[in-house]
């Protein structure tokens, strides 16, 4: 339709169209794409994370209730302990349950190696296995002397 001047308006797009705003994200994530086709150890997906922001959201409401802000420390580095188990596959209760056997004799310059990111070497290591067989603690809860227990 002609104007009030005679000369018919120029088209413009509209910015709020669901087309139009996505476009407007392609363009952009052109360089995130270009990183991801250049490096190929890049996921195309970030689910890891958004999974571990999404268990930080949940309990945030729960945490308001740990007491202090000690316990909140303490919360926290649990919370970290077990998500990197998790990336590292390794079952965050086992571990928790031969680190605290281990951590009383552990020789505090190689604590580093009780980290997740090193568990699976360090456990495979003979003198780690000879200490988690001596802890009488980690055999009850392995249940090693429940037969003897039964009997008396």
């Amino acid at each position: 339709m002609p104007s009030s001047t005679g000369a018919t308006p120029e088209w413009t797009p509209s910015w709020t169209t669901p087309l139009a705003k996505a476009i407007g994200y392609v363009r952009n994530q052109r360089e995130a794409l270009h990183t991801f086709l250049r490096d190929g150890r890049i996921p195309i997906h970030n689910n890891g994370s958004e999974r571990e922001l999404r268990r930080q959201a949940v309990g945030r409401k729960n945490w308001l209730f740990v007491g202090n802000d000690d316990a909140g420390e303490v919360n926290a580095t649990f919370v970290t302990l077990i998500a990197s188990c998790e990336m590292h596959g390794i079952e965050p209760w086992a571990y928790l349950r031969d680190l605290f056997c281990l951590l009383p004799r552990w020789p505090k310059s190689r604590v580093l190696e009780l980290s997740p990111a090193r568990w699976t070497e360090t456990k495979e290591n003979p003198r780690t296995q000879q200490l988690l067989a001596a802890d009488v603690f980690r055999q009850l809860s392995l249940g090693a002397y429940d037969d003897q227990l039964d009997r008396a």
